[in-house]
């Protein structure tokens, strides 16, 4: 499907686009992939893992200036939706910045695409969109509600939206493992709660079920990766054995667990081998049997959440994760 074709990421500078990129020049070998972001430095550092590829192409600008989307747009089939105000903390402190980029962004974006007749797009979504308990996670409920319902307002343009979400990243700027990584060599690692658990993903399985959605989606699916969880407590093990935890309590907005599938989305969800999928409760699309596509539909009680989850990964899993990834984490 992405063979040959035009694609564009927003957000396309960050940890996901630094994985979507190389992975999907390799895979399909886009005519054209145009890498959208408002930072020229990030632009300036990412152009010079590409050197003279003329399938890269860089386009400053910004998801809350809907004009420059639509010039970036033009001839483009697929876009990637990835970029965000996500961290927790700062969303809090600049709610306006947050729900600019977030939703408005995401406003922008579909009303573009649906203009520019975009094929297909995929919108990044989070485990906090589910129940959410703090501003980031409240606007990408938001987006994502957006995202589903802008496949009616596309009616006859053509223009199919979808979501994916997932948890924790593995390795990724900002995560856990790096924070661990560089106190390490410390007596002591913060711990905020001894019970909390998260969801462990990889961006190249995160990659994988972009492209799966842009393969399978109908229109307004929500796919969900099936993907092991950990303590917290276990991943401060895995980093660094002998340091002792601190206990240092739950920061503002912050879940003791992810939760990527809540009770209220139990009726519209349908199982696969290797991920979930929430259909959309409008227009009576989660009975449609081209979404549902084989799938197996959960118990009316489910929930997915890292701490009720069937698949854990274990300590030395992660120690053999970390040793082979080493020199990419932090970095992607």
């Amino acid at each position: 499907m992405l063979n040959n074709a035009s694609i564009l990421i927003t957000g396309g500078t960050g940890s996901f686009g630094h994985t979507f990129v190389p992975m999907t020049l390799a895979k399909y070998n886009p005519r054209r992939l145009v890498i959208f972001s408002r930072d020229e430095m990030k632009q300036w550092e990412m152009a010079k893992l590409y050197g003279n590829d003329e399938r890269v192409r860089f386009f400053i600008g910004d998801v809350r200036d809907k004009d420059r989307l639509s010039r970036a747009l033009d001839g483009i089939d697929y876009v990637v939706h990835a970029a965000a105000t996500k961290i927790v903390p700062t969303a809090e402190y600049n709610p306006f910045e947050c729900v600019k980029t977030n939703v408005l962004g995401a406003m922008n974006l579909i009303d573009a695409c649906i203009d520019r007749k975009v094929k297909r797009v995929v919108a990044l979504s989070t485990d906090k969109a589910s129940s959410p308990a703090n501003l980031y996670g409240a606007t990408k409920l938001a987006s994502d509600k957006l995202f589903v319902a802008g496949n009616s307002y596309a009616a006859s343009r053509g223009t199919l939206f979808a979501v994916v979400r997932y948890g924790n990243v593995m390795g990724s700027r900002g995560s856990v493992i790096p924070f661990f990584l560089s106190l390490c060599k410390q007596d002591a690692l913060p711990i905020t709660d001894a019970r909390m658990t998260r969801f462990m993903i990889t961006l190249e399985q995160g990659v994988e079920l972009v492209w799966h959605a842009f393969d399978d989606m109908v229109g307004g699916e929500i796919y969900v990766k099936r993907i092991p969880s950990m303590k917290v407590t276990d991943i401060a093990c895995a980093v660094a054995p002998e340091a002792r935890h601190e206990i240092i309590g739950i920061r503002p907005g912050e879940k003791l667990h992810e939760q990527m599938i809540g009770y209220e989305d139990a009726p519209h969800t349908y199982e696969y081998t290797d991920y979930y999928k929430i259909l959309p409760a409008i227009h009576q699309w989660s009975a449609d049997p081209v979404r549902i596509n084989g799938g197996k539909k959960v118990s009316p009680d489910f929930t997915y959440r890292s701490d009720n989850n069937p698949d854990w990964m274990t300590i030395d899993t992660l120690r053999v994760w970390i040793d082979q990834n080493r020199d990419k984490i932090d970095k992607i």
